[in-house]
């Protein structure tokens, strides 16, 4: 079980570190590059271990999601930054990093599940 989790969070990290370089290529000068250059960095130096992965996982799915939800805004406004491949592309990274979050969620309920109803 905790093989499958350790996959997850791999490949939760994996994505962030994409997301990361997607937003060098953008660039920091404007607001939606801002938005993406932010989208990894680690803030709490005080938490241990799996709580501080799983904290910087679900930051960086939801500033993934406010990216995406910005280049939208930004598409709609007729910003020529944002064209319509990029804004596809983030919501499609953003629904990515949503789906393995909720799978990692689903296997750590399995999990403690599976704990409270081991016999003593």
């Amino acid at each position: 079980m905790t093989d499958a989790i350790s996959s997850i969070l791999s490949q939760i990290r994996a994505h962030e570190m994409r997301i990361r370089d997607v937003g060098a290529d953008v660039g920091a000068g404007n607001a939606i590059g801002t938005a993406i250059d932010g989208a990894g960095n680690t803030a709490a130096a005080g938490k241990s271990g799996f709580q501080q992965t799983l904290s910087n996982a679900l930051d960086g799915v939801s500033k993934t999601q406010q990216t995406a939800n910005d280049l939208q805004t930004a598409f709609e406004m007729g910003d020529p930054r944002a064209d319509l491949a990029r804004v596809m592309v983030a919501m499609q990274q953003s629904q990515v990093a949503f789906r393995a979050t909720v799978e990692v969620r689903n296997r750590l309920v399995q999990a403690y599940q599976d704990v409270m109803n081991m016999p003593i």
